[in-house]
């Protein structure tokens, strides 16, 4: 993204969760600072924000987390050099401004001095230091320390001047410090692992962190001394409630101020949503279903492609989505710029039994499955709890997969226990999943094979040469039209040798209860300027 966009990332899985802090809108307007209360007409401050996620957050440190609910959370508590506009344009964040080299080798970053963690400490160069050292310490289990290995150098110049100095050109250089910053003193003498920060964090968002009840809710409380100005909305509650019908019950109940639709929620009758409003806008996200080719015979790419062959994605998307997005055959979506129309997956189940058999698949007992060399063959597709739209994914499939005789089950998984246990430990056979890709169309980090090890990204072990060489040199290229060049070439390989069986990209939508005000839809979303969110006095619902 070499318009220097920064990245949104959000681990659908959502690598790159932690960009959801980017967004936040800044704001300086005095009388927010200064707590004004003024007429109905005008913000006032008060009332909490109640939303649902449907999993345990993992951990509460951005650098370590790699899920969707964990990042929903560390957004709302930590910052990083810089984030999106409502325009998704970069700006600054936690730096006043920056300067790029011609040659784009050095940014120099000129940190705010107004910041303060939570703690009361003052945020300066050294915790930018730490965070660049914990992202490249081998021992550290992070997925994101790609984007900071091509880094020569960074030298702290004063207490608020950083510059990083680069090997090489890196075309994200500049949005992959959207990246959190963590606080040294809170660390300093901990394993950055198992610290009680990853539990109990300390950062320089509008929200402080106050409790964490497993399994039940996380509470915020707003920053009075946040950079920006303090958020009028005094509360942010996250309740974890992994059924969404449940979620969508609490929601007609108002018991619950905003939450994701699935599909069939979102075409429910007008009536149940006359507190509400509707939001739904394209995504960066996509849905797929992947196999572990560390395992036998899912190894070998034909099986995967006589799977696919077997799978109409019609009827998926149909009963899917109804209607709410689009059939994709790529890592990219429509809306990004390095997006190459592909031709539409090709359905023959007869096609995909003549490669089953080349490949020694035969049902020998007449029972209408297949054995694999003589042997019975089964194999389990997981995906994770409170997300119907892959579990319903994974129900069509299982039945397209039985009228070839493929005996596919299916394993529904709480999120965190999904993540933590069976996709970084590898322990799986198949997943039905998805990522939320950054703006920037570098995937490096989900696709390259050196990115195979426990927490990071590429858990499916796609293994592949020539798009190894290009997501490399693409990284390397400020160049658009060349990168994009690049990325079409990665997207025609991936077409004849694909990582994952590409199943659909789906619309965000969401519902937002009508009593908060300032809410703008822009192409960052509804939620980038929740700081300056507020209820009127007589529409306060919650008070503290």
């Amino acid at each position: 993204m070499k318009n220097r966009k920064l990245k949104i990332f959000t681990f659908y899985l959502l690598p790159f969760i932690f960009y959801l802090l980017l967004l936040f809108s800044c704001s300086t307007e005095e009388s927010r600072r200064q707590g004004v209360v003024s007429d109905d007409l005008s913000p006032v401050y008060g009332d909490a924000f109640i939303t649902a996620i449907g999993s345990d957050v993992s951990f509460m440190n951005p650098i370590l987390a790699s899920d969707t609910p964990s990042g929903s959370v560390n957004g709302m508590i930590f910052n990083g050099l810089i984030k999106y506009d409502e325009n998704l344009n970069i700006a600054c964040d936690l730096a006043e401004s920056f300067e790029v080299s011609e040659d784009g080798l050095v940014i120099t970053f000129y940190l705010k001095k107004n910041v303060k963690w939570h703690d009361g400490q003052p945020f300066t160069a050294k915790d930018v230091k730490f965070t660049y050292d914990v992202l490249v310490d081998t021992n550290t289990k992070t997925p994101y320390s790609s984007s900071f290995t091509l880094i020569k150098e960074l030298k702290v110049i004063d207490d608020y001047t950083v510059k990083v100095y680069y090997d090489k050109p890196f075309a994200p250089n500049l949005e992959s410090w959207g990246m959190s910053i963590v606080p040294e003193h809170v660390f300093k003498g901990y394993d950055f692992n198992d610290a009680p920060a990853n539990r109990r964090p300390i950062g320089t968002g509008p929200y402080k962190f106050e409790s964490w009840q497993t399994d039940q809710k996380v509470v915020l409380a707003a920053n009075p001394d946040y950079f920006d100005g303090k958020p009028y909305i005094n509360k942010y509650i996250v309740r974890i409630v992994p059924d969404s019908s449940v979620q969508f019950l609490e929601l007609r109940n108002e018991s619950l101020d905003s939450v994701s639709l699935t599909p069939d929620q979102w075409n429910a009758y007008e009536s149940f949503f006359k507190h509400y409003e509707k939001y739904r806008q394209p995504t960066f996200t996509f849905t797929f279903l992947g196999f572990n080719r560390q395992r036998k015979p899912f190894d070998n790419k034909d099986f995967q492609k006589a799977v696919e062959l077997a799978i109409n994605k019609k009827d998926v998307i149909d009963g899917v989505l109804l209607g709410t997005g689009i059939e994709i055959n790529g890592i990219y979506p429509p809306q990004s710029w390095a997006y190459k129309e592909l031709p539409k997956s090709e359905y023959d189940p007869e096609k995909a039994l003549e490669i089953l058999a080349s490949m020694g698949f035969k049902d020998i007992n007449n029972d209408g499955y297949l054995e694999y060399n003589g042997n019975p063959f089964e194999f389990t597709m997981t995906t994770n709890q409170g997300n119907k739209q892959r579990e319903l994914s994974a129900q069509i499939i299982q039945q397209h997969l039985k009228k070839i005789g493929l005996k596919a089950n299916i394993r529904i998984i709480e999120f965190s226990t999904f993540i933590n246990q069976y996709i970084a430990k590898r322990d799986f056979d198949a997943v039905i999943i998805g990522w939320s890709t950054t703006l920037d169309p570098d995937q490096y980090s989900l696709w390259h094979s050196q990115q195979t090890a426990p927490r990071q990204y590429n858990f499916l072990s796609y293994n592949n040469q020539k798009t190894d060489k290009l997501f490399e040199d693409a990284r390397t290229t400020f160049d658009v039209e060349k990168r994009k060049k690049m990325y079409h070439e990665i997207q025609d390989i991936m077409y004849e040798d694909p990582p994952c069986i590409f199943l659909y990209c789906p619309d965000s939508l969401s519902a937002l209860h009508k009593r908060f005000k300032g809410v703008k839809n822009t192409p960052a979303g509804i939620g980038y300027n929740f700081i300056e969110w507020w209820t009127p006095k007589n529409e306060t619902k919650y008070s503290f």
